[in-house]
């Protein structure tokens, strides 16, 4: 029987209490990992770096494709780390459905950022984890603040995909968006817009600088009528051309705004605590039906031919498989 070697915990702790990136890159590749073996030693790791986390400034963003998100990232991380902030980018890259694979391109997007001192890149597949963000990058992130990393930002895979689960693991949600490539309003789901906290008009410069000046109008009125998602606060359209690092500054000042107000409202640290309850309840559901597969193998793989040659409904499949 071949040993299957234990990570080294205690130096991985270390490691990452320092602040070194490739112990943190290898505790991240920890609780990432799907080894049975290394589930026990990712609980422990966690456990010991929670009292250290939390102090980050969470920052989620999506986007249409093409939108600019990699560069927007760059030019708000070359900035933030430029003035003594540690930035951490948890970029999420979309899976292959059929291989499970991804490209991981993230850190050839952003190769200034990636080379800086102050900041970490790390690109995770998203695999089957809906909402366009990985299984772990909960871990993830608090690992990086444990590491003295104070803002974290979360790229998801873009729209198209249930936006919910970043959104309920940051603090701030930016939506980016471009003009000139059609019906703007239309080109996104409502559902996103009322996620967001900004709408931030990208590749406003040339001779779309216009046209992302009246986007950003757009959005404003829609953010008008809508229902803002967090209480107290009156979500704002910006436009800015991350290729000229032109209105980042505001883009950040707008974020500072957000926690100074939110923090005296006292909604931020409640949403943080409904943030670790989601959380929960997300891998709650996760194990519940992982463990209920397992102990119903059998009965699933006939009930699923029996679904897949036609004779049985599959309403009636699943109460036969639930009244078990």
């Amino acid at each position: 029987m071949i040993a299957t070697r234990q990570p080294d915990l205690e130096a991985i702790i270390r490691g990452v209490r320092a602040g070194e990136r490739s112990w943190l890159a290898r505790a991240i590749t920890l609780v990432e990992s799907r080894a049975v073996h290394h589930r026990k030693a990712a609980q422990q790791l966690m456990q010991a770096i929670l009292p250290h986390s939390g102090g980050a400034l969470r920052i989620g963003l999506t986007g249409v494709p093409g939108a600019g998100k990699s560069t927007f990232i760059e030019a708000l991380g070359m900035m933030l780390c430029n003035r003594g902030h540690k930035v951490a980018v948890l970029a999420v890259d979309p899976s292959s459905s059929r291989t499970g694979g991804s490209i991981l391109g993230d850190k050839t997007r952003m190769e200034s950022l990636c080379s800086h001192p102050n900041a970490f890149i790390r690109p995770s597949p998203s695999g089957n984890s809906l909402g366009g963000v990985a299984a772990r990058t909960r871990e993830a992130l608090l690992l990086c603040e444990a590491a003295g990393y104070d803002v974290i930002l979360v790229e998801t895979v873009g729209v198209g995909q249930s936006e919910t689960a970043v959104r309920t693991m940051t603090d701030f949600f930016m939506l980016l968006q471009i003009a000139g490539a059609g019906d703007e309003l239309q080109g996104i789901k409502k559902g996103v817009i009322e996620l967001a906290d900004a709408i931030i008009v990208n590749k406003a410069d040339g001779e779309n600088k216009l046209r992302a000046r009246q986007a950003r109008v757009d959005y404003a009125r829609v953010l008008h009528f809508l229902d803002p998602f967090t209480p107290g606060w009156k979500p704002k359209a910006l436009t800015c051309s991350a290729l000229a690092s032109q209105g980042i500054d505001e883009a950040w000042d707008l974020v500072l705004k957000f926690r100074d107000e939110m923090e005296k409202s006292g909604v931020f640290n409640a949403r943080r605590r409904e943030q670790n309850v989601d959380w929960f309840e997300s891998l709650l559901n996760q194990a519940v039906i992982e463990r209920f597969k397992e102990a119903n193998k059998d009965q699933i793989l006939r009930i699923e031919d029996a679904v897949a040659h036609g004779t049985m409904p599959v309403s009636m499949a699943l109460d036969q498989l639930l009244n078990r």
